[in-house]
């Protein structure tokens, strides 16, 4: 009989680590804007990108390939709520560019996305 309530004691314990996926899930990107191969005005460039969980905005990044392949980080907007990384860059020209991101989400791993977009 103990031996089994001890079974079910370690079973109570364990389950909860075992079954709940969102304590060990990254940093999803949901939505961005400029959404992939989209095409947006310049010369100024708005980024908001929506994650399904927590980031650390302070230590997340927005990069910017240009159409030479320079690399062009944007400034954070501090003011961005807890799942949203924004950023915002001037003096894009027209052409066809890559938007990459990297976010250190809540459960402390970094993710890493990228997508094309254009600039008319």
């Amino acid at each position: 009989m103990s031996r089994r309530l001890t079974v079910l004691f370690l079973c109570a314990l364990v389950a909860p680590l075992v079954f709940d996926r969102s304590a060990l899930a990254h940093a999803i990107l949901v939505e961005a804007m400029p959404a992939p191969n989209a095409t947006v005005e310049g010369p100024e460039l708005r980024v908001e990108l929506k994650f399904n969980s927590r980031i650390d905005a302070k230590r997340s990044q927005v990069t910017i390939l240009t159409p030479d392949n320079v690399s062009k980080v944007l400034a954070n907007d501090a003011t961005s709520p807890p799942d949203v990384l924004r950023a915002r860059g001037d003096g894009f020209a027209p052409g066809a560019y890559r938007l990459k991101w990297q976010v250190l989400s809540s459960d402390g791993h970094i993710t890493r996305g990228e997508h094309p977009f254009s600039i008319k």
